[in-house]
């Protein structure tokens, strides 16, 4: 039984739950809580994604996972129009996050951010 879920991202996950073998308190089971499935798998997934996209440190400087995100798309060359497309937000959110760990970094313009985030020793944990 695989649930879509709901990300307003713009990803597509899906949560699968699954026997090795057909098994009938299996196919129980989940007709029985085919109505909360759904709410279990976006539970999951939301908690899943907070730990992937923890708070990242850039030469010691703690960025949002956003901040992160945005400068880790900056430094492959996209615009804040094209991240905001890739993320789901608009280029003035992107912009808003890019200004944060700039001004975070103490830097003052996009290549100097992409520098500092390319070159750290610790950029991700």
């Amino acid at each position: 039984m695989t649930i879509p879920i709901v990300d307003l991202r713009g990803n597509f996950p899906a949560m699968t739950f699954a026997a090795d073998k057909r098994d009938a308190a299996f196919i129980r089971a989940a007709e029985s809580y085919e109505d909360d499935l759904p709410y279990v798998a976006t539970c999951f997934h939301m908690f899943v994604r907070r730990k992937l996209s923890a708070d990242r440190i850039v030469d010691g400087v703690r960025l949002s996972a956003r901040e992160y995100e945005c400068a880790q798309w900056a430094a492959c060359g996209k615009t804040a129009w094209q991240i905001g497309c890739l993320l789901g937000i608009t280029r003035r959110t992107a912009a808003f996050h890019l200004d944060n760990a700039r001004r975070k970094l103490g830097v003052r313009t996009r290549s100097q951010l992409v520098a500092r985030l390319t070159n750290s020793k610790s950029s991700h944990r």
